[in-house]
């Protein structure tokens, strides 16, 4: 290698992880930013709206980087199936999830999305994982009962906040599903035109969905920075981020941008306690730590698959 490719190298590298700081604090804020829109709308209200908005910019996106949408029409039930699951369910479970919970709690539940990867892909036998991962699988479940135990501490089992982690965790359930499911299709096609189909998909069913709710809704009441805060979950946390994820995946590869993904939850325990005031109790601060830890256990100690990155 010349010392101008070196160069070259290096610089390109350098630009990746910046790309992933800013990635990091666009998603960790996005907890903080939803969690305060829904004060003004309707969790399906504000999803629909933030996801078409999401589905606009991609096709855009998608468009001046002139990549090939073609797909073999074998592959459409499967496609739908997973846009669905991934961009439908996984959507709605979300946003009612971090609607009923804290900020941070949602960031900590949605954490466990490669644990739930891990033991699907071990399933249906698409990848093999060493003691190392099975420790981090052992470490986050620890970690997410703390978590939860610490929340329901303040109040009582019964709460929403308990309610909203559960959700929030069924979310990273089936964006996991999503992940295993559509990773023959990503081998074929590539991650980047994958995403973009089911999301259009799925974000299509999500606005059909969110049709009562965008009737029952009273807009005159949405202050501007509600509005503000939409354009910023669905611009910059869905479509800027996903440019983001597959522009690091294809620098610097798969490992190390799950791997800095971790960071994502501390950032926003942070964002959301100076945002929101909300103030994490010890056992939610020891859960964050077995989670992020463990997480990146798993990490270490799986063959990653390529990675295909939640629509936060």
């Amino acid at each position: 290698m010349t010392k101008r490719q070196l160069d070259h190298s290096t610089s390109s590298q350098g630009l990746t992880y910046l790309a992933l700081g800013v990635l990091i604090f666009i998603w960790a804020a996005n907890f903080s930013v939803v969690k305060y829109a829904l004060r003004d709308m309707s969790p399906l209200a504000f999803n629909g709206l933030r996801f078409g908005l999401a589905s606009i910019l991609m096709w855009i996106f998608v468009k001046v980087g002139g990549r090939s949408m073609a797909m073999d029409r074998r592959y459409w039930p499967a496609l739908i199936g997973l846009g669905l699951l991934g961009n439908t369910v996984y959507q709605v479970l979300f946003i009612y999830g971090i609607d009923w919970t804290l900020a941070g709690n949602a960031s900590l539940m949605l954490a466990a999305t490669p644990i739930f990867t891990t033991l699907l892909s071990i399933a249906f036998r698409q990848e093999r994982v060493g003691p190392m991962a099975w420790m981090g699988v052992v470490i986050s479940v620890v970690g997410i009962g703390l978590v939860v135990w610490g929340g329901a501490q303040e109040i009582s089992f019964a709460s929403d906040t308990v309610r909203g982690d559960l959700t929030v965790l069924a979310a990273a359930a089936a964006w996991s599903g999503y992940t295993v499911g559509s990773n023959p299709l990503v081998r074929r096609y590539g991650a980047l035109p994958v995403t973009a189909v089911t999301m259009w998909i799925g974000g299509l069913a999500l606005l059909l969905v969110s049709v009562p709710s965008f009737l029952a809704q009273d807009w005159t009441e949405v202050r501007p920075i509600s509005w503000l805060a939409l354009f910023y979950s669905g611009a910059f946390a869905i479509a800027l981020a996903y440019l983001i994820w597959y522009y690091s995946i294809r620098h610097i590869g798969n490992t190390r941008t799950a791997v800095y993904s971790n960071f994502i939850p501390v950032v926003a325990l942070a964002i959301a306690w100076l945002m929101l005031s909300e103030t994490p109790t010890w056992l939610q601060l020891l859960g964050a730590a077995a989670v992020v830890g463990g997480t990146i256990l798993v990490h270490l100690g799986r063959i990653q698959l390529p990675a295909v990155a939640p629509a936060e």
